[in-house]
């Protein structure tokens, strides 16, 4: 690739990284001299390396010690591993010192991973970012050799929500019934367009959302894996979207999809579904009860933000609401491509979430004004301490809070909102 455009490329994304005003977030890239960070998109992973580097220029570095790139410009297509070294030939000549790298979306790259093996090997500072849940995968994880740490960036937390929208709450604010009411409303928009930082302050999100989703599915579902089957893949998504909060098996969907968009192999739906799940759209939960095999093949599936959800459903406020307690989950525990940390349980009946290592057993129910819907939720968080042990069970609702006890203990419930305000 040429340098000169290299070099100009290089000036260009300097100007760009300082113009930007970034909210901090809750996320911190740990003090470590190699990390990644892998998210869908849009989720605020550049705004993170934007931060650090500002940080940085703050504490009087200066960008001759400094070289970020994104490899979304399209100045870069031509760009392939072989460049990589170029690029580190461009900032030698410009500035004559080593810099420290942060590259980002890097997964556009062929054989990145090792590249940055090569750059921890010769102890360079270096910040990555991707798109690609394979970023993840064992095989690039045994190139990286254990020099990186992870870090998972999701849309907005709650908390991160309401910092945007400069609202307060604090305990104190809560307590008067216009801090409670306001703190209710930004809830519920959250809710129902979701916490994709560059719409958190957009009075209409709707369009935008749908972009990100376009995005996602025609670049990194679509056309980085050369599918044919378009509308399968569209077809696929609306279905799981409507099965949200429901286990649904690899044959579920394979019968859904060969009924409404022509015949497909098993072996291709579990194809399509993997790449959802490397773009980051959707996210698998596994049955704490169930064998090795059932836990791979009989899945529930949520999606990485509840706006881009909420563009497939119409009033299932139900679904929206335990996809954001999962979301919340992921956020606290982590979503590796194994995933042993957050589960549901169904033996007979279901637990919405189970977190074995803090023996968390968490039901999740918009309304509890239904006598049979209440029952159903309880009688649930009563028989699991039978199975399992549970040392707190919390039933979430939209905005009820009241409390129940039996014989092993309180069985509490907490409005939503209000949860996702707690400190971890």
């Amino acid at each position: 690739m040429d340098k000169q455009l290299l070099k100009q490329i290089l000036k260009d994304n300097q100007q760009e990284v300082v113009r930007y005003s970034i909210e901090p977030r809750e996320l911190t890239i740990a003090e470590f001299p190699c990390c990644v960070l892998v998210g869908v998109r849009r989720s605020g992973k550049s705004y993170m390396l934007y931060h650090c580097i500002q940080q940085l220029l703050r504490e009087g570095k200066q960008w001759d010690e400094m070289l970020y790139l994104s490899f979304e410009d399209e100045r870069l297509d031509n760009f392939g591993a072989d460049d990589f070294n170029r690029l580190l030939e461009c900032h030698q000549e410009m500035y004559g010192k080593r810099p420290m790298l942060f590259l980002d979306e890097i997964q556009n790259i062929g054989h990145w991973e090792k590249f940055a093996r090569r750059m921890a090997d010769a102890n360079y500072t270096i910040y990555i970012t991707g798109s690609n849940a394979k970023m993840l995968s064992s095989e690039i994880s045994t190139t990286l050799g254990g020099r990186f740490l992870t870090n998972e960036v999701y849309p907005y937390s709650f908390r991160e929500y309401v910092n945007v929208h400069r609202l307060p709450v604090s305990e104190n604010d809560l307590l008067s019934t216009e801090g409670r009411a306001a703190a209710v409303r930004c809830f519920n928009e959250y809710l129902h367009d979701g916490g994709l930082p560059a719409s958190a302050l957009m009075p209409a999100k709707r369009n935008y959302l749908s972009s990100v989703f376009q995005k996602i599915y025609l670049g990194d579902i679509i056309a980085r894996n050369n599918i044919s089957n378009v509308a399968g893949i569209r077809i696929l998504i609306r279905k799981i979207a409507e099965s949200v909060c429901r286990p649904i098996s690899f044959n579920r969907i394979n019968n859904l999809l060969s009924s409404v968009g022509g015949k497909l192999s098993l072996a291709t739906t579990i194809k399509y579904i993997d790449y959802c799940e490397d773009a980051w759209l959707l996210l698998r939960l596994r049955n704490y009860a169930s064998c090795l095999a059932d836990k791979e093949s009989n899945c529930k599936y949520y999606f990485i933000d509840n706006g881009i959800l909420n563009l497939f459903l119409l009033d299932k406020d139900t679904m929206l609401l335990e996809n954001l307690v999962a979301l919340q989950l992921f956020r606290l525990y982590g979503h590796d491509t194994d995933n042993e940390r957050v589960y549901f349980y169904n033996d007979g009946y279901e637990v919405d979430f189970y977190v074995p290592e803090d023996e968390l057993a968490i039901q999740v129910c918009y309304s509890m004004r239904d006598e049979e819907t209440l029952n159903r939720e309880k009688t649930a968080l009563t028989r699991l301490p039978k199975r399992l042990v549970c040392r707190r069970r919390i039933i979430l609702t939209f905005d009820e809070a009241t409390s129940f006890t039996d014989e092993y203990g309180t069985i509490e419930v907490l409005p939503c909102w209000k949860w996702l305000l707690l400190k971890p």
